[in-house]
């Protein structure tokens, strides 16, 4: 898989496929629409990678404070733009 349009058709899938690292498998959970199962493949993970992902996370969630934590250990922004523009670009910075 190399496309953000091949990810999305993965969707459709009832698991994620083979060998996506554990944020790209974070995202096609949180794309199937389970954040918690999102959340959890990178709550305990301490790299930037996934830093930068559990900070999507939360500012989805609506935790703002605690995704400016996660901004920061990802050395990141928090961006000015739609979650579905973030989600995007995550994944394609992921493939």
């Amino acid at each position: 898989m190399t496309t953000l349009t091949e990810f999305k058709e993965s969707l459709n899938l009832e698991q994620p496929v083979s060998g996506l690292s554990a944020q790209l498998k974070s995202l096609w959970y949180d794309g199937k629409g389970d954040w918690h199962q999102a959340h959890a493949l990178v709550d305990h993970l301490t790299d930037r990678e996934s830093a930068w992902v559990h900070a999507y996370l939360h500012r989805k969630e609506g935790d703002i404070p605690n995704a400016d934590y996660w901004y920061s250990k990802a050395r990141q922004s928090r961006p000015n733009l739609p979650l579905k523009e973030e989600w995007e670009q995550l994944v394609i910075h992921f493939l």
